[in-house]
């Protein structure tokens, strides 16, 4: 009944899509499987894309030719680019969506490629021989066989939802739990853990008093994620920011004995950084009042997303609280919000490739690992989509380094450090967020896409060089071209910097923090005609080259040390435990975690800069 499939993708989230597209753009035969059609690519939570760091992900999985960018420019209802105040290295950005058409447009895009086949049945177990997958079991008792498979399960193994005392089986509200799969890779040896995450309740927009919130507007001019010629939004839906109160803390009190958080029903930890609004009055009881982002979920429907009020409290006790919140006074609930908990495996038993130590060619991809976040997610399929595509052609695995992407910060940390809690990326866990800008991605990751031979990346690489060279003909004719006092000083002097005396090269001026190259556009004919022929992109990435050209040359030299470390290989069968000079601690974690390079070895906890040394003795350096 069935081909053998090169890669069969157990799910049909970001992660699962991503994975899907990725093996698929690469030659493979993809299978996607999922228990429902009608929910590809759901937006189970906010209606976004984008944020801190994540804003950052997004454009990287666009540069390695994934999806995620594309869909959420097609689909987008509001941009921002956020922490526009700070560095361009913070800079992040944000898009609101249109919940319905993302789904549909990420459905669409995978319907149109002739190398995925689709399964709708729930998947309840692999076939396993020798170590090696071969396939996977249907619920049904249909087995399909595979040379290798992507587990991209999200909340579903063994979920169960909670709201106040009430709780039942569910990855996804309307949506049944998944089964089988937990129990069997148990009893393969892998070791298995309970998370938590939570989803706040959907409104009747038109029930809200609007004119009592604050406004939000989207960019005047909005961007986008893709570096393809996708379309930038000709209107914006507004969001609106509305704020709890006493009363609102004091009615939500009322239900902390019937919480599920409070009275030990929920084990599986919460995300830290993304509290439900319980945990927010408790932790922070200080507080008077909390802020709530009221965000739309698309173009042609009133349901609304309360950012801010996730919650697992009894659905009365959510519904008299919102109720007190201004704007909110005459409030109808679509439905409250609620918690789920659900099976996720330390990522520590992965391969830097997201492969499994224990079964071969056997990837994880999102919050199977513990991360949190459609982006993180994302990010994740897309690596283990191109593994599990490369271990099939018995090929080398691809790796993106941390100085290469937060992709490859984010799968670092995971396989290194592994994590108690839902992961989430912030820009603080990159220590070269100067060189990992949104804006530079594409010149970082799509040459490392065009030698995968992904699909369409050599007409992205024509933009890259095309972006490269004009950035590099934007800074070498500022620092040629010298200007006389009396072009700039009235600039100069209008902006608060001191005025010049002699003819100064260009570079300079645009080197005080209170000139930007928009100014020396309005001030100096000759910058006006150079920037005229450019796209702005190209414009702004030469700027930010030049501003922070100090920065960006000492995070290159702790990258080039870095590098150094990762160029030194060890082998997977390497014998740790034959180093005495090693410590008993890293000996243990070494042999248990495999790490490809030297450089990987000193990044996994309990690994000290001592038995760093010792290791590289061992290998002759």
């Amino acid at each position: 009944m069935f081909p053998t499939y090169d890669v069969i993708v157990v799910g049909a989230g970001h992660a699962g899509c991503e994975a899907a597209v990725a093996a698929a753009n690469m030659g493979s035969k993809v299978m996607l499987a999922t228990m429902n059609m009608n929910t590809i690519a759901q937006m189970s939570c906010n209606p976004a894309m984008g944020g801190v760091a994540k804003g950052q992900i997004v454009r990287e999985i666009d540069a390695l030719c994934g999806y995620s960018g594309i869909v959420t420019d097609h689909t987008m209802v509001q941009f921002r680019m956020l922490n526009r105040s700070k560095g361009p290295a913070m800079w992040s950005p944000r898009a609101q969506s249109d919940r319905m058409q993302f789904a549909a447009r990420w459905r669409s895009m995978l319907e149109a490629n002739p190398n995925i086949d689709f399964w709708q049945e729930m998947i309840v177990g692999l076939v396993v021989k020798d170590g090696i997958v071969k396939g996977v079991r249907t619920g049904i008792g249909l087995e399909i066989p595979a040379r290798s498979v992507v587990l991209t399960n999200g909340t579903f193994l063994n979920g169960v939802i909670h709201i106040g005392e009430k709780q039942f089986g569910g990855g996804r509200a309307g949506e049944r739990a998944a089964t089988g799969i937990t129990e069997q890779l148990v009893e393969l040896g892998f070791e298995s853990g309970r998370m938590k995450t939570g989803t706040p309740p959907r409104i009747d927009g038109r029930s809200l008093d609007w004119d009592a919130m604050e406004v939000q507007p989207g960019d005047e001019v909005p961007g986008k994620f893709s570096y393809t010629d996708t379309p930038t939004p000709k209107r914006q839906l507004p969001c609106h920011i509305a704020y709890t109160s006493q009363e609102v803390h004091d009615i939500l009190r009322t239900g902390f004995d019937r919480s599920p958080m409070f009275n030990g029903r929920i084990r599986g930890l919460g995300p830290r950084y993304c509290p439900s609004i319980e945990d927010k009055i408790d932790r922070f009881a200080d507080r008077d009042r909390h802020q709530l982002f009221v965000e739309p979920e698309g173009w042609d429907t009133c349901e609304i997303y309360v950012n801010g009020f996730s919650s697992s409290l009894p659905e009365d006790v959510q519904y008299k609280a919102l109720r007190q919140v201004r704007g909110f006074e005459n409030m109808k609930m679509f439905r409250p919000g609620y918690a789920i908990e659900y099976d996720f495996f330390p990522p520590t038993q992965l391969k830097i490739s997201l492969e499994t130590h224990l079964v071969k060619n056997l990837f994880f991809a999102g919050q199977i690992n513990g991360t949190t976040g459609y982006e993180e997610a994302g990010s994740q399929g897309l690596i283990a989509g191109i593994n599990a595509h490369l271990a099939v052609q018995e090929e080398e695995p691809f790796v993106v380094r941390r100085s290469e992407g937060y992709i490859g910060v984010l799968i670092d940390d995971l396989v290194n450090k592994g994590t108690k809690e839902p992961y989430r990326m912030f820009t603080s866990r990159a220590e070269y967020r100067i060189l990992l800008r949104q804006d530079n991605a594409d010149l970082r990751l799509t040459p490392l896409a065009q030698k995968l031979g992904m699909a369409g990346s050599d007409e992205r690489m024509q933009r890259v060089e095309a972006k490269n060279d004009a950035a590099e003909h934007i800074e070498k004719v500022l620092r040629d071209l010298s200007v006389e006092p009396g072009q700039v000083n009235g600039l100069l002097e209008e902006k608060g910097s001191s005025p010049i005396n002699q003819k100064v090269k260009l570079h300079g001026i645009l080197l005080r923090p209170q000139i930007s190259m928009e100014d020396l556009r309005t001030a100096i004919p000759q910058v006006a005609e150079l920037l005229s022929g450019y796209e702005q992109e190209f414009v702004d990435l030469a700027e930010t080259n030049m501003k922070y050209e100090g920065y960006i040359r000492r995070e290159q030299e702790m990258v080039d040390k870095m590098n150094r470390l990762e160029e030194v290989h060890l082998h997977e069968d390497f014998n740790y435990q034959q180093l005495a000079s090693l410590s008993k601690e890293a000996r243990e974690k070494l042999s248990r975690m495999k790490p490809r390079t030297i450089g990987q070895a000193s990044r996994i906890s309990g690994v000290s800069p001592a038995d760093i040394s010792v290791l590289l003795v061992h290998v002759g350096r």
